[in-house]
């Protein structure tokens, strides 16, 4: 085939004839991958101001693209076909390391998310992750429909509106998914958001719980939702509000009484675990933990869990609570048990060495005088005393 000069090129250039191709076919598939997942990020950061992060309140492209961007700054050869196009300054950070939301990915997954194939069936191409993470994605976006039964549920967001005017409710920053349960108010989207009702427990791929909400929303909406997608939803805004529970009530009850609010759950735990530490002594070895949702959801998927020292549980007892800050209370709890802390050490998934910080060596009777002990306020003049596993008075 003849060459072309450069005026031969013009010419063709005016005529619309396309005379790039040997530039086209410069790079391999591979490269032209690499160049444009690399070039998702870019425009990630033109978007946003900022480079993707992990974590996992983040929504599951940024956390794609964070670990995208971790794997092209480790490997020199993608450095090396990227040096050209890093007009934001991506490659020149300190590398950094894999985070757990990485990790969980899988080293297949990961070549696959920046377009490198793996020398295996096409199962780990890019196409098939990006069909994976648009699945994932449109799980959490649920439409909303016009709530049929909705004059049930507007005096309860009227009295919720009161409460707040009056000071006996208050807002507060969202923090965690264990937060999310029947009966629980929020604002989200600047909208009022009822949580109805909650569908069975499942265990997601990565180990970790999920439920299919009902949720009312103030202008007469309802959402058919999952729990996470909530849980990123008020993540992501950042007007996203927990709305309370009224503070009026006593500090601590068997029984509700009238207008108490209830507030979660003290649990106890024994540990199925064969480990050999926890073998010798199960009948003493208790986790003492307090949660605002259903023991029974709390401990779903225990065995995958290192809290839960990676195996089932059995609960053996368990106390409501009412108005009271849950947080404070385990808090308590704990100082109480610390002397008795159980120091094992056990390994996640993922192989990593875990110690778990919630697990006692402590009698269950001592357990259920310590909580008698909250109810009438007498706990602050006590301590636990380990050698002869009672409670004892502190020295004056």
């Amino acid at each position: 085939m003849a060459d072309f000069t450069d005026e031969d090129d013009a010419l063709l250039a005016e005529l619309g004839v396309e005379v790039e191709a040997k530039k086209a076919s410069s790079r391999s598939p591979q490269e032209e991958r690499i160049i444009a997942g690399f070039e998702d990020i870019q425009r990630f950061v033109d978007e946003h101001g900022r480079a993707p992060q992990h974590g996992e309140d983040r929504d599951i492209f940024e956390r794609l693209y964070a670990v995208r961007l971790d794997r092209l700054r480790t490997l020199p050869e993608c450095r090396s076909i990227l040096a050209g196009f890093d007009r934001q300054g991506l490659l020149g950070d300190q590398f950094a390391a894999l985070e757990a939301d990485g990790e969980e990915l899988g080293d297949d997954a990961l070549l696959a998310a920046l377009g490198v194939e793996a020398e295996r069936p096409d199962i780990t191409e890019l196409k098939h992750v990006r069909s994976s993470v648009e699945k994932q994605a449109a799980e959490e976006v649920a439409n909303r429909t016009r709530c049929e039964d909705f004059a049930k549920f507007k005096p309860l967001f009227e009295k919720v509106q009161r409460d707040l005017d009056e000071g006996v409710r208050h807002t507060r920053p969202f923090e965690m998914k264990a937060e999310i349960e029947p009966g629980r108010f929020f604002i989200v989207s600047g909208q009022k958001a009822y949580v109805a009702e909650m569908g069975e427990i499942e265990i997601t791929a990565q180990g970790r719980t999920d439920a299919r909400l009902r949720v009312i929303f103030d202008n007469g909406t309802e959402s058919n939702m999952l729990m996470r997608s909530l849980q990123r939803s008020l993540n992501k805004d950042e007007a996203g509000r927990r709305i309370t529970e009224p503070v009026a009530g006593p500090l601590f009850a068997d029984q509700p009484e009238e207008g108490d609010e209830a507030s979660g759950t003290i649990y106890v735990l024994r540990s199925k675990s064969d480990h050999p530490m926890v073998a010798q002594h199960r009948d003493l070895v208790h986790k003492i933990g307090v949660t605002n949702m259903g023991v029974k959801q709390r401990i779903a998927g225990a065995r995958l869990q290192p809290t839960f020292l990676m195996a089932d549980v059995e609960v053996v007892a368990t106390y409501e609570l009412f108005n009271i800050n849950r947080t404070k209370l385990e808090n308590l709890i704990h100082r109480i048990f610390e002397p008795a802390r159980f120091d094992v050490e056990i390994r996640d998934r993922f192989g990593r060495p875990v110690v778990p910080r919630e697990w006692f060596m402590v009698p269950l009777f001592v357990i259920d005088e310590a909580v008698n002990r909250i109810k009438d306020r007498t706990i602050v003049n006590y301590v636990y005393d380990p050698m002869s596993a009672t409670l004892v008075e502190r020295a004056q």
